[in-house]
């Protein structure tokens, strides 16, 4: 989970430039003040949409734009060169009275007000894949802004930029007619340009936009009615909207088809996830579109293979297997007839926006039929049993595709097709997440997976056996958690999703009590692993143990004081220059969160680089202060709206209007506009008393903040006189020094050092002791002879090793033959002398008669030699093997 590392910076707070984004305009202001006991329909709120860094804001009718960078830059520039930037504060005026002004630039740098069109205050601002289109959407009504290049926008002028227009549906999408819940860019459109719009009533409709084609903005291409499709029996029936908007009839099913919201999973998700459109219903029941798909679309490269390889593997099932059913067989002809429909198109070949390459535009198929069968409502197994009505209805639906599967494509290949890190780590199956009003998380798994279907034919519906069942599907409930404790729950809340720009596993939910970040990584790479493993022995054990043991991570990362405005889903922004930032707004303030982003993160390593692994080894530096929300006080105590005042003008202009000009009689009439003056004015101070209360609560728990910032500052003070020796010790006592206190450090590491290793030897001694045993007869002989042959080489006193009579040791014929040619030699030599008196003295007797031949001499030397040589060698081998003894 990341760290929060800081809240609103200063360029984003009173009185910068950027905080313009966010105030609330004159007219608005205006209008509510009018408006005091009018409350507005509840809905989703999606304020704040992104293109890279910069942020389009809606608030009221307007839309704000800034470029966050130049935001920041231009604040810090004028802050180390000014010290400090003056405003006229002025909530009429957004103009900034700087030395730039006087200097003639007529505006701030990054920031500027979008004129729209709309006539009522704008809800959602949904942002297109090509940065290009921005949907603006009303609770009825539904505006596309053709986006201009950044430099247009960045231009220095205060006067209000004017983009193009268009009015999606000007007679589908109006007041008349149902609200519309949401708007989803469908991830197969053609650069981007095709747009999903559900209505409240379960009418889903698809646009596919043109700037250079207006009367693409008046009609959709596609318009199905779901009440309609969910009562229809073959494929041939009209399932298109009603066109009259008068008819106002009472059915069942305006209530359990209800639409809360919809969503499309990710374009890179495998299988047919990225043409399937997931519906939840307000009554808690959940449906799904698939093949739901505009006139034109454009697959990813590897979309149309994997699916044709999974559709060829379905009908080799089916028409082997005995125990396949009429329904299976007929979807696998279904799928056959649609895929051999798209092998027999020749794509086109468009080029992308921003020179990204060719993509291949195919047309949608047109058999079995271009409306998808309504699969659902969807059964949910393992559902908590104790779910109450609150629980049930649900707010907001997010999806997460399963991952390609690359093994079957792939097979039989001798190349692997490269795919990025969240497409491998992904898991198998869908994750379908829910959010209830109560603020209720329930994370499904799609475990029999999403296909696309088709109602049959009319020839085939009637073959088809009236014994024949209708396939039911589920989703597999894995987990339920709250994210809002039951005295923070308000009236006509709507909870609301939002996606992470760290990992598709990982979400926002955004509630009037706060914003809370949830992370499913910790059980998804285990659970991948089980469903991808061949071992089958144990799995029902682990699976058990992974759900009861590993459980989606949540933090709450901002909290909203109870009473305040409603938040604004946020958006994720990750840049170099920005950092790691989640932005929301209120009705006047903007929530800024910047998160604590490692480096090993922003720069991509390889996975095999020992870099990689040293680095994660580094420790953080410990936590000495945390950060805290910046705190606005209740927008009542700087408000202009006084609903008294309205009240007074409005009944001057009433039926009471002669009671102003009269005394003060006893009257029914006079009574009636105290009650009414008394209202008014109760709500207004009642108002006031909450926000003097929070005010005053806050300056209390400043005091006992500041108090622990003043500890937590000691102990760091203490801590770093520690380190560089300048802390005392008593009274008496001299400083110690920094060489002494090094000194002391390293003595105090020696003595521990010492004392680990004499430990160590201890417990050596204890498991030798311990894993003692006897020798072996081979291991004894050995120890002997090794005895032996140190007492014979080195000498010893006691000679214990056994002595064979029949065999001599070496090292005693050694001595004998040392000795036997010692005295050979003395005996030479003694008669050599002999010799040489008796020459000296006269003749010499006659030698005795036998002589020996001097070949028999020679060898009998060479004997001597040969086996003084081979003793030699034998006591040097043995020498060298008792130092290698030793030594080991």
């Amino acid at each position: 989970m990341p760290r929060v590392k800081s809240f609103a910076p200063s360029w984003l707070n009173e009185p910068s430039p950027g905080h313009k984004l966010f105030e609330p305009s004159s007219d608005e202001t205006k209008t509510s003040s009018l408006a005091y006991n009018k409350k507005p329909k509840p809905g989703p709120r999606r304020a704040i949409a992104h293109r890279g860094t910069e942020v389009f804001v809606a608030v009221g009718k307007q839309i704000r734009w800034g470029d966050l960078v130049d935001l920041k830059e231009s604040w810090e520039t004028k802050q180390a060169r000014t010290g400090g930037v003056r405003f006229k504060k002025e909530p009429n005026d957004f103009e900034v009275y700087d030395e730039e002004a006087a200097n003639g630039n007529s505006g701030p740098e990054g920031y500027r007000i979008i004129k729209t069109p709309v006539a009522e205050d704008i809800r959602q601002l949904v942002m297109s894949p090509n940065n290009d289109f921005l949907a603006v959407l009303t609770s009825h009504t539904v505006h596309i802004c053709i986006l201009p290049d950044s430099t247009h926008l960045n231009a220095r002028d205060s006067t209000p930029f004017k983009p193009k227009f268009y009015t999606l549906g000007p007679t589908t999408h109006v007041t008349s007619r149902s609200a519309v819940v949401s708007a989803i860019w469908h991830p197969l459109g053609v650069n981007g340009t095709a747009l999903v719009t559900v209505t409240e009533d379960a009418v889903v409709r698809i646009w596919e936009l043109s700037a250079t084609d207006r009367w693409s903005f008046d009609a959709a291409t596609l318009a199905v009615d779901l009440k309609r499709l969910a009562d229809g029996t073959c494929v041939d029936q009209d399932f298109s909207a009603s066109v009259s908007a008068t008819n106002k009839a009472f059915s069942p099913d305006s209530f359990d088809m209800e639409v809360a919201a919809a969503c499309f999973p990710a374009r890179n998700s495998g299988g047919w996830s990225p043409m399937t459109l997931w519906i939840a219903m307000t009554g808690g029941d959940v449906y799904a579109l698939c093949p739901l798909l505009p006139k034109r679309w454009a697959p990813p490269p590897t979309l149309i293979p994997s699916l044709s390889v999974s559709i060829v593997s379905r009908v080799a099932t089916t028409e082997d297997s005995p125990d396949a059913t009429y329904e299976d067989r007929l979807l696998a002809q279904q799928q056959l007839q649609w895929m051999s429909d798209l092998d027999n198109q020749e794509p086109k070949v468009v080029e992308a926006p921003g020179g990204n390459g060719e993509v291949e535009v195919y047309s949608r198929p047109a058999r079995p039929g271009i409306v998808p069968k309504l699969q659902g409502p969807f059964d949910f197994d393992l559902n908590p049993e104790d779910e109450q009505d609150d629980e049930v209805e649900l707010k907001d639906i997010y999806v997460v595709g399963e991952k390609p599967n690359m093994s079957d494509l792939m097979m039989g290949e001798d190349e692997e097709l490269l795919m990025d890190e969240e497409g491998e780590n992904g898991l198998s199956l869908s994750v379908v997440c829910l959010l209830s009003t109560s603020g209720q998380v329930k994370i499904c798994l799609a475990a029999e997976g999403v296909e696309a279907e088709w109602l049959p034919s009319k020839v085939k519906s009637k073959l088809r056996p009236s014994s024949a069942t209708p396939r039911t599907q589920s989703l597999l409930t894995f987990q339920t958690f709250d994210t809002v404790k039951p005295a923070e729950l308000t009236p006509d809340s709507w909870p609301m999703f939002s996606e992470d720009a760290t990992s598709k596993y990982s979400f926002y939910v955004t509630n009037p009590a706060g914003i809370t970040l949830v992370n499913l990584e910790p059980w998804v790479s285990r659970l991948e692993s089980e469903l991808s493993g061949e071992s089958e022995a144990g799995a029902d054990f682990r699976i058990d143990v992974l759900v009861q043991s590993h459980s989606s991570e949540r933090e709450r990362v901002f909290t909203q004081p109870r009473g305040l405005n409603v938040l604004s889903a946020p958006v994720v922004i990750r840049d170099q220059d920005i950092g790691h930032l989640l932005l929301s707004s209120t009705h006047n303030q903007p929530i800024a969160i910047f998160f604590d982003t490692p480096e090993l993160e922003l720069v991509h390593v390889a996975r095999d680089s020992p870099i990689v692994h040293e680095q994660l080894e580094i420790p953080e530096p410990e936590v000495v202060w945390h950060p805290r929300p910046v705190f606005h006080p209740s927008d009542v105590l700087v408000s202009n709206k006084n609903a008294v005042s309205a009240w007074v003008d409005l009944l001057k202009t009433g039926r009471r209007r002669p009671l102003l000009q009269q005394e003060i009689r006893l009257s029914m009439a006079t009574l009636e506009v105290f009650t009414e003056g008394h209202k008014v004015a109760s709500n207004e101070v009642f108002e006031i008393q909450n926000a003097v209360a929070e005010l005053f609560r806050k300056c209390e728990a400043l005091q006992f903040e500041l108090r622990d910032q003043l500890i937590k500052a000691g102990e760091v003070k203490k801590r770093i006189d520690t380190i560089t020796g300048d802390d005392l010790g008593e009274e008496d006592d001299d400083p110690i020094s920094i060489n002494e206190l090094t000194r002391s450090r390293i003595d105090q590491a020696q003595r521990r050092q010492e004392e680990l290793a004499s430990r160590m030897e201890r417990i050596k001694k204890k498991l030798g002791r311990a894993a003692t045993r006897d020798l072996s007869d081979k291991e004894k002989a050995w120890v002997e002879e090794v005895k032996g042959f140190e007492n014979s080489i080195f000498g010893s006193e006691v000679d214990t090793s056994p002595i064979d009579s029949k065999t001599r040791q070496p090292w005693k014929r050694f001595e004998e033959i040392k000795e036997l040619s010692d005295s050979l030699l003395a005996q030479a030599e003694r008669l050599q002398r002999k010799q040489g008196e008796a020459s000296e003295d006269g003749p010499a007797s006659p030698a005795p008669s036998v002589r020996i031949p001097a070949d028999i001499r020679k060898a009998k030397m060479a004997q001597v030699m040969s086996l003084l040589d081979r003793e030699s060698m034998m006591v040097d081998a043995v020498k060298d093997r008792l130092e290698r003894l030793t030594v080991g």
